[in-house]
């Protein structure tokens, strides 16, 4: 009976592979094996970050990507494939959090947020369709958020973002699984350190998470990775559709 799947020798691309849970995911999946595309906008940290995965014995390229431009999108995937023969996993880690109250009207922020959550996403998984229906198998998990399930005051746009990314991929996973063998993950992860706030331009809500994060003990990138490896490496039989992953003291 296969009780869990082997992913030594897969191929993945990681979008948001500079910072936080894209870098941490790169590195946890190069540990067991695969061969990590590195996509971000950020060259010299993804150089960094191959040179640190193939001097530890892994496999990685840097691919310098903007996931709102889809011909970036499928430049990175053309490489990727050029270099190891095919793809068999996308994480759409890519995003934007730079929270504000809508009456603060920072139409430019709102704008960059869809750009990059809702649109890179799309980007990215239009990339990769084509080879992973050609060899019909393939693993795409895209990362939503606690704010995709449930509505904060100051999130109203990014909500919105993560909302679309959790229908998408759910409707994803309906179209692509039966017929192309393609199996969807919709990862929901609560508090995690990362880069995500530093973005924030409005000051009450800066401090607000600063706060937050004084009060209880965020996740690592290292634990949604983690929860990426345990769906990854599920049976092939076996699709995990959304995971809800928060900290054990985030009780909202």
């Amino acid at each position: 009976m296969e009780i869990i799947m082997s992913i030594r020798g897969k191929i993945a691309l990681v979008t948001g592979a500079s910072s936080g849970i894209g870098a941490a995911t790169a590195r946890k999946l190069a540990t067991e094996g695969v061969a990590v595309g590195l996509a971000a906008r950020r060259k010299e940290r993804l150089d960094a970050l191959a040179a640190e995965i193939t001097g530890a014995g892994g496999k990685a390229i840097a691919l310098p990507t903007d996931v709102t431009d889809p011909a970036s999108c499928k430049a990175a995937v053309d490489a990727l494939i050029t270099q190891f023969g095919r793809i068999d996993v996308l994480v759409n880690n890519a995003g934007l959090m730079p929270l504000s109250s809508v009456d603060s009207l920072k139409v430019d922020e709102w704008k960059c947020m869809v750009d990059v959550n809702i649109s890179g996403v799309l980007n990215a998984t239009a990339a990769v369709l084509p080879q992973m229906i050609a060899q019909h198998s393939g693993h795409i998990f895209n990362m939503s958020s606690i704010a995709g399930r449930k509505v904060f005051t100051g999130l109203a746009v990014y909500c919105a973002t993560k909302a679309a990314v959790t229908a998408f991929s759910d409707g994803l996973r309906m179209e692509i699984g039966p017929k192309h063998n393609i199996r969807v993950t919709c990862i929901q992860p609560g508090a995690v350190k990362s880069e995500l706030y530093e973005q924030i331009t409005d000051a009450s809500y800066r401090k607000q998470m600063d706060d937050l994060a004084a009060s209880m003990t965020y996740l690592d990138g290292e634990d949604i990775a983690d929860t990426i490896l345990f769906a990854l490496k599920a049976p092939s039989r076996m699709d995990v559709a959304e995971l809800f992953v928060l900290p054990t003291e985030q009780g909202w």
